[in-house]
């Protein structure tokens, strides 16, 4: 099995939707999100809201999921996009993520849907400089495209540790999902480093569906929880966070989850683990 957790989650894209294989791109080597530690300074680093997404990169001709499947978006919509790559998420707003999955999900879009995402953007592919100069550039690059589904991500100061918590706790009560952290000086990377970082209140990740258990007491005939497996090949169960909907048409086996966690066990295994959605990369 592949060690870093993108090789596993690609690996892993074809058995989780099989209608995938025949039109399947390489992945594009993208900047890929850390996590922000506990006491670190917020000074060196621009941060932003982390939307809750579909990630989308545009390479000046074509956009596709990060597992470099081109989006059924309509042809309007990447026509009024600009030559230069970019890299962001398809949003539609806090707490409408299940809503935006079955768009962009969707093999024919339609218009009507499209017209109410937007594409949220943080990154400019393979650009020089820093991190802080190429935000200053998604900002020009938007505001000369004036396409109202095109948007700069905001990118802002946080003056000290305490500025930060008060920021995530903010976005956090207004139904947002957490806050990006990227040092304003840092060159553009790709891979999990540690000059691009999320903090959420709860941390999130994937592992692959192995098998289901059955439910007991009120479950009993319904799935009881979802045994599967994280990357370095080590299982464990996730029995919470799932709607009696999903219960009874569990996701299925080979299928990738998010799921959200507080910390890890002393043996590493993810400790008041939730079951979140289906993993949406495309």
């Amino acid at each position: 099995m592949p060690a870093s957790r993108r090789n596993f989650l690609a690996a892993l894209l074809a058995a989780a939707w099989p209608g995938s294989r025949a039109t399947a791109a390489s992945p594009a080597a993208l900047p890929l999100l850390g996590l922000w530690p506990n006491g670190a300074d917020p000074a060196p680093f621009l941060v932003s809201e982390k939307y809750d997404g579909v990630r989308g990169v545009w390479d000046g001709t074509t956009l596709r999921h990060r597992s470099g499947r081109a989006v059924s978006a309509p042809g309007w919509f990447t026509a009024q996009l600009p030559h230069t790559p970019l890299d962001g998420e398809l949003w539609l707003g806090r707490g409408r993520f299940d809503e935006l999955s079955g768009i962009v999900r969707k093999v024919q879009p339609v218009d009507a849907e499209w017209q109410r995402v937007r594409y949220m953007v943080f990154e400019l592919p393979g650009a020089t400089g820093s991190f802080e100069g190429r935000a200053r550039r998604i900002e020009a690059v938007v505001r000369q495209n004036g396409s109202p589904q095109l948007v700069a991500v905001d990118q802002a100061v946080v003056a000290d540790r305490a500025a930060l918590q008060q920021r995530l706790a903010t976005t956090i009560a207004q139904g947002g999902e957490g806050l990006v952290l990227h040092r304003a000086d840092a060159a553009y990377v790709t891979g999990r480093t540690d000059v691009i970082m999320k903090l959420k209140s709860m941390r999130d990740t994937e592992a692959v569906v192995v098998a289901h258990q059955a439910g007991r007491g009120k479950y009993v005939g319904l799935l009881g929880a979802l045994e599967v497996r994280m990357p370095d090949g080590r299982q464990f169960l996730i029995g919470s966070g799932l709607s009696d909907a999903q219960r009874r048409n569990p996701p299925p086996l080979g299928s990738v989850v998010t799921y959200r966690y507080r910390d890890l066990t002393r043996t590493g295994l993810p400790r008041f683990a939730t079951f979140l959605r289906v993993h949406t990369t495309m």
